[in-house]
């Protein structure tokens, strides 16, 4: 998932885009590396497959959620099922449409046996969703953390069965191991038969009857363990990655869930981040900006010297090519994009009060070209 580009960058588009923005986009791309355009294209047909992919979750209001808040990690097949959340639930919730059927019929007929085979089939543990900061240049250059999670896992000192050490769980006298017995009922309108859960082993099938002392019959302890995971470079502020198999504990022999580690990126003090771009203002003074210098400016990888030119203006913008944020697929980085902010001198001494108005007196309007615009155009619109 690391290696993919980012679906906004994709469709060009911004991620704040509407849905006609994100379709005018998706159909002017389509149109352009259509394969009937470029036969033998392999670049375009490529291409072509990624804006169909990129508009494919962008376009669907759900998808597009899971992916702004998780990234790649959001709709990746093998990690999320169906249309709502994770695989084997989320945050420690586990639904299954299977159970909520055996909830409302009870296991009545057409659905007696169901309950008990799905509640006896193996089930993939609850996934984990865990939060992790990180500094703007950490995010930036990638960093490798090490975090502490709390989670369920299988029992070592009974190995999961729940029964204390040299002996094993029997089966249900009551139901036969099936977890599920038989009731009929009377009723005015005839005798009618239904399946209804096992009370005496809960559906188990199985009885412990000499619990484990370290989980107290569960077959799971709750622990919590140090995992090593790393952050790639470029990647921004509330994407997440996975770790397959490192959430909750299965039940009955199922895999574990997976943990999504959510990045949350600290406010840098100078850079602001846009896409893969690094935005930053920088003050220059009156002189600097009239006779041109040559600057200390920040960026990621450390000061650099850039000369400005004459008569620079407040608010121009510079471009540094190649110093913004490494793109997440390893494709190059963006720019730096470096704006000015002349900066007007206060508490100036009786001298240079003096000094200043001299050369305001000597100049005139004739060097303020936009000054000079405008009066001109006030004088056409007012009159003198």
């Amino acid at each position: 998932m690391a290696g993919k580009r980012d679906y906004y960058e994709i469709l060009g588009v911004e991620k704040k885009a509407s849905d006609d923005d994100i379709k005018k986009a998706f159909r002017r791309l389509a149109k352009k590396y259509h394969p009937d355009k470029n036969p033998g294209d392999k670049s375009a047909e490529t291409k072509f497959k990624e804006v169909n992919e990129a508009y494919n979750v962008l376009s669907d209001a759900e998808k597009r959620s899971r992916y702004d808040q998780f990234g790649h990690a959001g709709v990746d097949p093998n990690s999320f099922a169906g249309g709502g959340g994770f695989g084997g639930g989320f945050g420690g919730f586990d639904f299954d449409f299977g159970d909520i059927i055996d909830s409302v019929f009870g296991g009545f007929g057409g659905f007696g046996g169901r309950s008990s085979s799905r509640r006896n089939a193996p089930r993939k543990g609850a996934d984990i969703k865990y939060t992790v900061d990180v500094t703007f240049e950490e995010a930036a250059f990638g960093v490798e953390k090490e975090i502490n999670v709390s989670r369920t896992e299988k029992c070592p000192k009974c190995d999961g069965s729940g029964a204390k050490e040299g002996s094993r769980p029997v089966t249900c006298s009551k139901c036969g191991g099936t977890g599920q017995v038989n009731v009929r009922q009377n009723t005015a309108f005839g005798q009618f038969s239904s399946v209804n859960m096992c009370n005496e082993c809960k559906g188990e099938g199985k009885i412990i009857t000499n619990p484990c002392v370290q989980c107290s019959g569960s077959g799971k302890i709750k622990k919590s363990v140090k995992i090593r995971t790393k952050i790639p470079a470029g990647i921004d502020n509330g994407q997440a990655i996975s770790q397959r198999g490192e959430g909750e504990a299965g039940t009955k022999g199922g895999p574990n869930g997976d943990l999504f580690i959510v990045v949350r990126v600290k406010p840098h003090p100078i850079f602001v981040r846009e896409g893969y771009n690094v935005v930053c203002d920088i003050p220059v003074t009156f002189v600097q900006a009239t006779l041109g210098s040559e600057l200390e400016v920040p960026t990621i990888d450390g000061k650099v010297r850039y000369p400005i030119p004459e008569g620079t203006q407040t608010g121009t913008v510079f471009r540094l090519k190649n110093k913004g944020i490494p793109r997440l697929d390893g494709n190059g980085r963006g720019d730096q994009y470096v704006r000015t902010v002349i900066e007007v001198p206060k508490r100036l001494s009786d001298k240079q009060k003096k000094i200043l108005r001299d050369f305001a007196e000597a100049s005139g309007d004739e060097i303020y070209d936009q000054r000079k615009g405008f009066f001109d155009k006030m004088k056409e619109s007012f009159g003198k």
